[in-house]
């Protein structure tokens, strides 16, 4: 009985000491760490909320920041989009830049273009002098550039061929005379029969032949522009053939001429040519009777006249074609060299949307015209078509109605390419 109860006592000591199976000091020892793990989840957990809290906080604040520059909370730092290339002028601006604006609006346009040419010598009132016979200058009475008289003696020339001519002349007219008084004679004979009358027959042929020979001289005489009697055989005299100035002149005293060169030429200045090259693409504007102005290059000079001429073909060099303007030159104003433009006006039209000519500006190789927008003015791209002096067509880009810069334009222009550059910079 001892034995049992004293194996009882151990059997229960033994596990008394014991945990589940555990000896007590392992089972406290994982109930610590089983703690400490819950104590740290815990701890994780309230540190992510935080976190989570601060994020949203800190998202929900940059929200509502970015939500008051929505609002315009800062909107004085920013000008305006609908302000850029907006230009303003003050009443005050405007009257003393001489800025006038106007509305677009229909208007009737009388075309016009340009070409340029050349004043010319009038061809069919110019004449090239030649001797027409060779022979030496004895005398030459008039200068260069004076103003002569038709029939006036230009020069006089010794020549033998016009002496020789001249003796042909008289020696047929002394022998038309014999053959006249042979003829007469012979007539009276036939009268009286005393002579046949084969004779008298005879004696006409004669007659006719030396007449004949006389008017054969005599026209000789007066192809080279000789006279038939002169107090000297071989004297020449060149003579002017209209009213003109002598514009040419290359002829001197005591020289040996040829019969084919040109000693002088003579114009009337009192009619010019205005030279036009028109080129090809030109050509079907340009019409025999269209009203012109012709202005100097070199002067303020001025006429108006009309096309008389327009040339069939194209030069290969130039691809141009010659027309002309004939000027009425009373004051020899228009001197042969001068360099013209010539103004040809075409038919009147009528454009349903036009400009003045000054409102029309060019911006970076873009035609503008400045536009009223609001309280400023603003460029506006457009289309030219046809223009004249006063008025330009627009095609497209504006429409009838809208107001803008009349005159003044360049002024805007320069505004616009002020505040270009301070933006750049």
């Amino acid at each position: 009985m001892t034995s049992n109860n004293e194996s009882n006592s151990r059997s229960g000591a033994r596990s008394g000491g014991l945990i589940g199976g555990l000896p007590r000091k392992q089972a406290i020892a994982i109930a610590v760490v089983l703690l400490l793990g819950t104590a740290a989840g815990i701890g994780i957990l309230t540190s992510v909320g935080k976190s989570g809290a601060s994020t949203e906080e800190a998202h929900g604040h940059g929200h509502d920041e970015a939500k008051g520059h929505d609002d315009g909370e800062h909107h004085e730092a920013k000008e305006p989009h609908d302000d850029e290339g907006l230009i303003r002028f003050t009443p005050e601006q405007m009257k003393s830049a001489g800025i006038v604006v106007d509305t677009v609006q229909a208007a009737t346009l009388q075309g016009s273009y340009q070409l340029p040419g050349e004043v010319k010598f009038n061809e069919d009132r110019t004449a090239h002098v030649v001797p027409r016979v060779s022979g030496v200058v004895e005398a030459v009475p008039v200068a260069l550039g004076q103003q002569v008289r038709k029939g006036q003696v230009l020069a006089v020339v010794s020549s033998p061929a016009v002496s020789d001519q001249r003796a042909d002349l008289q020696a047929a007219q002394k022998r038309m005379q014999l053959a006249k008084l042979t003829y007469e004679r012979e007539k009276r004979l036939v009268e009286e029969k005393i002579s046949p009358q084969q004779d008298v027959q005879i004696a006409e042929q004669a007659l006719r032949e030396t007449e004949i020979a006389v008017a054969n001289a005599r026209q000789k005489l007066q192809a080279v522009g000789a006279s038939p009697e002169s107090g000297s055989l071989n004297r020449f005299e060149l003579r002017a053939p209209f009213d003109g100035t002598i514009v040419e002149k290359h002829i001197a005293l005591g020289e040996q001429v040829r019969e084919d060169v040109n000693v002088f030429t003579v114009s009337d200045l009192r009619s010019v040519w205005a030279q036009i090259s028109v080129p090809a693409k030109d050509l079907p504007m340009v019409r025999v009777g269209d009203a012109v102005t012709v202005r100097a290059t070199a002067f303020e000079q001025s006429a108006s006249g009309k096309v008389a001429y327009v040339g069939s073909l194209i030069g290969e060099a130039t691809r141009t074609a010659q027309a002309r303007v004939t000027l009425e030159n009373p004051d020899a104003v228009w001197r042969p060299g001068l360099f013209v433009n010539v103004e040809i006006k075409s038919a009147a039209f009528s454009a349903p949307v036009t400009v003045t000519a000054d409102a029309v500006q060019t911006l970076e190789d873009k035609t503008v015209v400045f536009v009223r927008q609001g309280e400023g003015f603003v460029a506006q791209l457009v289309r030219v078509g046809r223009a004249d002096a006063r008025r330009v067509e627009i095609l497209d880009g504006l429409k009838a109605g809208a107001a803008y810069i009349a005159a003044g334009s360049f002024v805007a222009k320069a505004e616009l390419g002020k505040a270009t550059a301070s933006h750049a910079h």
